[in-house]
């Protein structure tokens, strides 16, 4: 079962979709938000060279770049109207490599509190049978007060 998050920013989506949206990063790997729930958002990713590695697959920073922005912004969904969010740490395990044609990175929160959010985010290529699970993220993310 799902956990039940309070929304702290009635207008969440278009808040995280805009933020999303100035990152420079995100545009120059062409990564997209598909969902973005309370506690939950997905962003996709698909393969061109410039996010390759030397065997032809995924790049583990193209990986981590947007299970981290995946993860963050299943945080921010949470966060009150005018927070902004960082992310202060992450750990990233590449499981298996990650094949081409696309990756979905399914991030997810864990707990959230006032000032630290903690997160999860499961990053997945398309094998053989259906999605495989491709490498994973824990993350810890803080609330901060945009500079005035």
């Amino acid at each position: 079962m799902a956990p039940q998050f309070t929304v702290g920013n009635p207008d969440y989506a278009k808040t995280v979709r805009d933020s999303f949206a100035r990152q420079g990063l995100m545009a120059t790997l062409g990564a997209r938000i598909v969902v973005i729930e309370p506690g939950f958002c997905v962003v996709e990713m698909s393969y061109v060279p410039g996010v390759s590695q030397q065997q032809g697959f995924f790049h583990g920073g193209a990986i981590g770049a947007i299970a981290d922005s995946a993860a963050g912004y299943a945080a921010y969904s949470l966060m009150p109207a005018g927070a902004e969010i960082l992310t202060v740490e992450y750990k990233l395990n590449l499981v298996r490599p990650a094949v081409p044609p696309t990756l979905r990175a399914e991030g997810r929160v864990l707990r959230a509190g006032r000032t630290l959010t903690v997160c999860r985010a499961d990053v997945f290529h398309a094998g053989p049978g259906g999605p495989e699970a491709c490498a994973l993220l824990q993350s810890t993310l803080m609330r901060v007060e945009p500079a005035a």
